[in-house]
């Protein structure tokens, strides 16, 4: 368990699974579609792919060199919670399938870690 409570750890699963949904329209679109439902501006599915992509290697990497600072944490607990609403309010409103409620659910649980584990492993800068 106290890995889990570890944010190195949590930046690290959240950059992770971001990194591989960022990635995958960019790499199959065809794939993404099937399962995430049509889309009509497919430029603006590959802008947030790689903007998600992006957030999660940045997160992958500071979990992986124990760097995660208090910024570090905040993207991914506040870039998670922007995705919380877009999927749910957007799903609800049946813009978007529900199978983007999953990809609420996954955000609920790591922010929930990232909050667990509060400033365990958390990176200490200096101040110029």
């Amino acid at each position: 368990m106290g890995l889990i409570r570890n944010v190195s750890f949590i930046a690290k699963l959240q950059g992770q699974y971001w990194a591989i949904t960022g990635i995958w329209p960019l790499m199959h679109m065809p794939s993404f579609l099937a399962v995430t439902g049509p889309k009509n501006d497919l430029w603006l599915v590959r802008t947030v792919a790689v903007l998600i992509a992006v957030i999660g290697i940045v997160l992958v990497l500071a979990g992986f060199k124990n760097r995660v600072t208090e910024e570090i944490k905040w993207l991914g607990i506040l870039s998670a919670a922007g995705l919380i609403f877009i999927d749910v309010y957007y799903s609800l409103n049946n813009v978007i399938s529900n199978i983007y409620l999953l990809d609420a659910a996954g955000e609920i649980i790591l922010i929930s870690g990232w909050l667990l584990a509060g400033r365990r492993g958390l990176a200490h800068t200096t101040k110029a």
